[in-house]
């Protein structure tokens, strides 16, 4: 974002690039975690469970770019010390079962995480909806990962549904 632009954002820069660094983090930690479980998880229909979180924790992988793409438009930097992203996210962990068979307990705790961002994106969608006419781009892509952190915590659900039937 050029000078002009920074401008006329009509919120504070410094407070946006910290919630988009928070949610940069986020991303990061999920990336972490889908891919430990996508790779880790046993058990009956684990193969296809596997590949459901590989799948969303390449569309994680594809929001943390985004999100670093936005934080250099508006001329800061991502986060770059892996205890520094554990500090600063708004979602810090996610607590899977002891046991790795337990498909049900892996796929609540990864629906969890999803709704901990849907959180974490519908805060600032509406900090940023406050200068949508100045600031469209955060706006827009705020909207758009938050959508698909919806998607994501569906699609956990359905999982489980999937599995009970």
């Amino acid at each position: 974002m050029g000078k002009k632009a920074r401008e006329i954002v009509n919120i504070s820069i410094e407070d946006l690039l910290k919630d988009l660094n928070s949610l940069y983090a986020d991303e990061w930690i999920a990336v972490f975690y889908y891919t430990w479980a996508s790779d880790f998880i046993e058990g009956p229909v684990y193969l296809e469970v596997a590949e459901e979180i590989e799948r969303i924790s390449k569309e994680e992988a594809e929001h943390m770019s985004e999100l670093s793409d936005r934080i250099f438009e508006l001329g800061g930097e991502p986060e770059r010390d892996l205890e520094d992203l554990q500090k600063i996210a708004n979602c810090k962990k996610i607590v899977f079962p002891k046991d790795e068979r337990d498909i049900d307990g892996v796929v609540n705790a990864l629906a969890e995480a999803e709704g901990c961002a849907i959180e974490a994106y519908n805060r600032l969608l509406h900090k940023v909806s406050a200068c949508y006419e100045k600031d469209l781009r955060t706006f827009h892509l705020v909207e758009h990962i938050l959508s698909e952190e919806i998607q994501h915590e569906e699609a956990f659900e359905n999982l489980l549904l999937k599995k009970k039937q």
